[in-house]
């Protein structure tokens, strides 16, 4: 099972910044799906910059250009020009800037390019790529320090769980039935043999099992109700979430140990890199005009 510090809010960066070799093949499809939001036509997204290379093909009129196909291969294949692929696979990826530039001219001609979604779809995709860009280059020469990382360390172990819960439980859909099911424990009914019966969740199977799991990972009524519990103990009344009403019975708890320092290192290096990618966004804001108007329609 993975440490769960692994998977804490903390070893998830916001906002997320995509490596290069990860976003080329992005903006190849992105630059592809916008020449359909070209206002002149058939006009190719190489066509309106500065790539003069010859085509490799062409799509009713409209150019692939070869720097443009090779930008393409060097995204999917993480790196490798045409001239390192087999004729095969040479093919089959100018197949698909072929068929991508067919899909969007015919979106052109059926005005899906114009309908408000299309429009907010390729915005997002316009704004986090050109983000991911600004996010490397910007990072280039910021590497993290020892230092850093090993403070970043501290603070992800510091806000990490330090207890895991193995519980079981019992999912009814009324709050009535749920008290009906705690009598029922409160006689001497096995929980187990309980679970099997009358549960909904697929852990009934095996007894309402839930395995070993951190407070974090679980709904908060459910984790809050957990943590109160003793090893043996159920809780006496149902919990309610989104997905009905738990009866909930606390099998063990057990200490977690945070992952060594050198295991989760590159992910640290992650991290640090997103908190000052951050902290240049926050000197960004502070620099801008911005005028907010209420996220919530009148």
């Amino acid at each position: 099972m993975i440490n769960p510090v692994l998977r804490r809010g903390g070893f998830l960066p916001h906002p997320r910044i995509v490596p290069q070799a990860l976003i080329i093949a992005m903006l190849a499809m992105a630059a592809i799906t916008l020449t359909a939001c070209q206002e002149r036509g058939a006009q190719s997204a190489a066509q309106t910059s500065a790539d003069t290379s010859p085509p490799v093909a062409t799509v009713n009129g409209v150019p692939i250009t070869r720097d443009f196909f090779e930008f393409y291969v060097k995204g999917i294949t993480g790196g490798k020009s045409s001239t390192d692929l087999p004729a095969e696979q040479r093919d089959a990826a100018l197949d698909n800037l072929i068929r991508a530039q067919l899909v969007a001219q015919q979106a052109e001609k059926d005005g899906v390019v114009r309908d408000a979604e299309t429009q907010h779809l390729l915005e997002i995709s316009r704004l986090n790529v050109l983000q991911s860009i600004v996010a490397e280059r910007y990072l280039k020469d910021r590497q993290p320090t020892e230092q850093e990382l090993r403070a970043e360390y501290e603070t992800q172990v510091a806000r990490a769980p330090h207890t895991e819960y193995h519980a079981r439980h019992i999912l009814v859909a009324t709050e009535p039935y749920a008290k009906k099911l705690i009598e029922q424990l409160d006689h001497g009914a096995n929980f187990a043999d309980v679970a099997k019966r009358e549960s909904m969740d697929s852990s009934k199977d095996n007894g309402g099992d839930l395995g070993w799991f951190t407070p974090d990972h679980m709904v908060k009524s459910f984790a809050d109700a957990v943590v109160r519990l003793k090893p043996g103990e159920y809780t006496h009344e149902p919990v309610h979430t989104e997905y009905g009403w738990h009866i909930i019975e606390l099998e063990a708890t057990r200490d977690l140990s945070p992952p060594p320092f050198d295991s989760v290192r590159q992910r640290l290096v992650e991290i640090v890199k997103q908190n000052k990618f951050r902290a240049y966004e926050d000197e960004l804001m502070q620099k801008a005009k911005i005028d907010r108007k209420a996220a919530r329609p009148t």
